[in-house]
């Protein structure tokens, strides 16, 4: 079940990502401080530079999810909440294939950007209800819905959870 799902899924990433700009609106400039900073293969920017700044006003409109999950850095199960990495993808206009996804302290991990799927990750801001800080793994913590799909407990999908996520670049 769980294959053919993210077939479909990666299907749909495909066809979502790779056929024009998908934006419903432009992106205006932030008002507050910059969350996130998404660069590379994108047609819908806010800079100079062809980047897309995010504050977290920005982040709370676009489409959200909240789902309960155990992860393995906390304890207990949570509500996470935050915009589906798949509706930030298609606000841009992403048009590439791997995802680099970078913290604060500069960890960086890569992905597919076809693992951005509509039951897949979400840009955590808020746990039970509060909104993440840096102190608690925020503001942005790309986290799955590891206790709705036992694929995702792999290393792989773990080492992908990046915390304190800063920027993403969209490569082809």
């Amino acid at each position: 079940m769980i294959k053919r799902r993210m077939l479909l899924s990666a299907l749909a990433a495909t066809l979502l990502f790779g056929v024009g700009d998908l934006s419903a609106s432009e992106l205006r400039q932030p008002d507050g401080p910059i969350i996130l900073t998404v660069e590379g293969a994108i047609t819908n920017v806010n800079t100079p530079d062809g980047k897309a700044e995010f504050d977290m006003a920005m982040l709370d409109a676009l489409p959200q999810r909240r789902f309960r999950t155990a992860t393995i850095w906390t304890s207990g199960v949570s509500e996470f909440s935050g915009p589906t990495l798949t509706a930030l993808l298609a606000f841009v206009g992403a048009k590439g294939k791997t995802l680099r996804l970078t913290a604060l302290n500069e960890y960086a991990v890569e992905m597919p950007a076809a693992d951005a799927f509509a039951d897949g990750p979400i840009l955590a801001t808020r746990k039970d209800g509060r909104t993440l800080s840096v102190r608690d793994n925020g503001p942005l913590w790309l986290i799955y819905p590891f206790d709705d799909e036992p694929a995702y407990k792999t290393e792989v999908t773990y080492s992908r959870s990046i915390w304190q996520l800063k920027s993403i670049e969209v490569k082809d």
